[in-house]
């Protein structure tokens, strides 16, 4: 575990907040066949850990009282065998979510973060998904509501708009050439608000994405180690998380 490090600003506050979220995500995602085995229920209190490297460790509990910094939930190993998997990684998820808060405040509080800096971390974190939210797919789910309510509302918009400007004069090509301009400008927001589901961030049209087809969850090519090259050659890809639901249990 990592010590010594003091981020004494907002911004320097949410960048820790970032690597340690980014960390966890992995070990919940893409990482999870790694994080399922280390997690054995036959060893002592366990902890999962996040680093402002985007790195994860799961541990024991640090040994000093009080901690340096708020501990993440403890014994999230013994739980294991005895819940589905989806539903162990979803509590582990919210328990992250909670220590990640708890992290980012502390820090607030050390450094005497006023009631105006307070406010700008918590909207700043606010703005990213929860860990829980990728995890479980929620995050998407929101995305896609957001973008029907969107998408509803812009067609109303252009539909009243047509009948209040349409004239006799206008031609059924000009028309057709609207409705694909919308469907274009649609299709550009609709992408623009993807999240990956590996570490949470929006969609890029610089970047390769894969989806899942079990899920449907889109991914970064690098947040799974997929290159374009490689998927050409996967008939039908599965991410990790849907990976792992196939290994049996004991």
């Amino acid at each position: 575990m990592e010590t010594g490090y003091n981020p004494r600003t907002v911004e320097e506050v949410f960048k820790d907040f970032k690597g340690r979220r980014a960390g966890l995500i992995k070990a919940l995602t893409t990482d999870v066949e790694e994080f399922f085995q280390q997690c054995d229920p036959e060893k002592e209190n366990l902890c999962l850990y996040g680093f402002p490297s985007e790195q994860w460790e799961v541990n024991l509990p640090a040994e000093e009282v009080p901690p340096e910094l708020p501990e993440p939930a403890l014994g999230i190993n013994f739980a294991r065998d005895g819940m589905q998997e989806k539903d162990w990684l979803s509590l582990v998820a919210v328990h992250s979510d909670a220590w990640l808060v708890a992290v980012a405040f502390y820090f607030g509080s050390r450094f005497g973060f006023q009631k105006a800096d307070r406010k700008r971390l918590f909207n700043m974190i606010n703005e990213l998904p929860t860990i829980f939210e990728v995890v479980t797919g929620a995050a998407k789910k929101q995305q896609k509501d957001k973008y029907s309510v969107s998408n509803h509302s812009s067609n109303k918009s252009t539909s009243n708009s047509k009948s209040g400007k349409q004239s006799k004069t206008q031609s059924k090509d000009e028309d057709e050439d609207e409705d694909e301009d919308v469907l274009d400008e649609d299709d550009e927001e609709e992408h623009g608000e993807t999240l990956c589901g590996a570490c949470g961030e929006n969609y890029a049209s610089d970047e390769f994405w894969i989806c899942c087809d079990v899920c449907e969850k889109w991914f970064h090519g690098k947040c799974v180690k997929i290159t374009p090259a490689r998927a050409e050659h996967i008939k039908q890809y599965k991410c990790p998380s849907c990976s792992s639901n196939k290994r049996a249990r004991p």
